[in-house]
C-alpha cells in the first residue's frame, strides 16, 4: 500500500493502481469515458480524466498514471476543468444529441459529465459535425448507431477479451467508426452474442438487435 494526497485528502491505495481508479474508489469523481477497471493498459483516448500532480509540468491522464508513495494530486483546478470542458465540447459536437429518444437517456455518461462540468449538451461555439453513416443493423446480433458513438473503444476492448473479437476501429480521423467484421454465424470466429460490448458502452450507441 502507498500513501498519497488527492484534493487535500490523505488516501491509502494499492501500489500500481491507476490514479483514476483510486479517485473513483474514494468518492472523488473524475470524468472519464474510455476506461474500464479490467484494463491493464488504458487507451487514454477520451482526454477527460486529467488531473494535476505536484512536480509535473502539465495535467496528465489519471487512468495512465499509477498510484505511488507521496503523490500530491489535484482534480479540480482551473486548468484541469478547462481541458475537460474543451474535450467534452468536442465530443458533443460530433454526437447525435437526441436524448429523448435514446435508450441511454438519464443513464448516459455524457449527460453525467456535462452536468458535472456545467457544460451545455449543445455547445454553441462549435459547428455540429456528424458522420451521417447509416444506422448499422447489418449484424445479426448487434445494432450500432455511429452518430451516437463517442469512439471510447470500450466495446472493442471488451470484445477482444472474449476470444472471438468481431469489433474494430475502421478508417481514421473524423471518419473513424466502430465496425463489425468476421462472420457472426461462423462457429469458430463468430459473435457469441454475449452483449458485453453493449453493456460496456457509456452512451447506448451499441445494443442488441430488436427481435421481430
Amino acid at each position: 500500500m502507498v500513501n498519497l494526497r488527492i484534493d487535500g485528502k490523505e488516501i491509502q491505495a494499492p501500489e500500481g493502481r491507476s490514479l483514476l481508479q483510486v479517485c473513483l474508489e474514494n468518492d472523488i469523481y473524475v470524468p472519464n469515458l474510455c476506461w474500464l477497471a479490467e484494463m491493464d493498459e488504458p487507451v487514454a483516448s477520451c482526454r477527460l480524466c486529467f488531473v494535476e500532480i505536484d512536480g509535473r509540468d502539465r495535467p496528465v491522464s489519471s487512468c495512465a498514471v499509477q498510484a505511488a508513495q507521496g503523490l500530491v494530486v489535484r482534480t479540480d483546478t482551473s486548468e484541469v476543468r478547462a481541458l475537460q470542458r474543451s474535450a467534452l465540447q468536442l465530443l458533443l459536437s460530433v454526437h447525435d444529441l437526441d436524448c429523448a429518444h435514446c435508450p441511454a437517456n438519464k443513464q448516459c455518461e455524457l449527460q453525467r459529465i456535462a452536468r458535472f462540468l456545467g457544460v451545455a449538451l449543445k455547445p454553441k461555439r462549435l459547428e455540429k459535425t456528424v458522420k451521417n453513416l447509416d444506422f448499422d443493423e447489418g449484424h445479426p446480433v448487434l445494432s450500432i448507431d455511429h452518430d451516437k458513438c463517442v469512439l471510447c473503444g470500450r466495446c472493442v476492448w471488451i470484445c477482444r477479451q472474449s476470444g472471438y473479437p468481431i469489433l474494430t476501429m475502421a478508417r481514421r480521423g473524423i471518419e473513424t467508426y466502430v465496425s463489425t467484421y468476421g462472420l457472426a454465424d461462423d462457429p469458430e470466429t463468430g459473435c457469441r452474442g454475449c452483449l458485453d460490448c453493449a453493456r460496456a458502452c457509456p452512451v447506448g450507441a451499441i445494443r442488441a438487435q430488436e427481435s421481430g
